[in-house]
């Protein structure tokens, strides 16, 4: 299943929209992550506890997004985006990331393959061709 933060899908045509789905992860940071996190925040650098942590919940959140479109039978997940948080207090922290992001059907587009023509070509013969193509496409 695609999902993308873009609101179109290049060579595709959305037919339906369905209403936006969210979903949200939630992870404790344990006192380990915390005592080490606040060597690097003395020190300077990268968590890579945290890091790794956020990463777990990314591809949590997203997951389940694409679940929660499934149950739609959406083809894709367009408007993607992602907020991430911190909630602390009473001497714990954790993290919270919320995905959003509407689900769609989605039809391919057909390309049609456009012809070769020698010689001058009169407003009749343009016609005749697109009046034929959108024919063929409403019917």
């Amino acid at each position: 299943m695609i999902v993308t933060s873009t609101n179109t899908i290049e060579g595709r045509e959305v037919l339906r929209y369905f209403d936006p789905i969210s979903t949200t992860a939630v992870i404790g940071a344990n006192a380990l992550s915390e005592i080490g996190a606040s060597f690097v925040d003395f020190f300077g650098g990268r968590s890579r506890n945290y890091e790794n942590k956020l990463q777990e919940l990314y591809k949590s959140v997203v997951e389940s997004l694409k679940q929660n479109a499934r149950s739609y039978r959406a083809d894709a997940v367009i408007g993607f985006s992602v907020n991430i948080d911190e909630l602390s207090g009473k001497g714990t922290q954790m993290f919270m990331i919320t995905a959003i992001g509407t689900p769609v059907l989605l039809n391919e587009i057909k390309h049609i393959q456009a012809e070769a023509v020698s010689g001058d070509i009169d407003g009749s013969v343009i016609k005749n061709k697109v009046y034929t193509r959108t024919s063929i496409l409403y019917f």
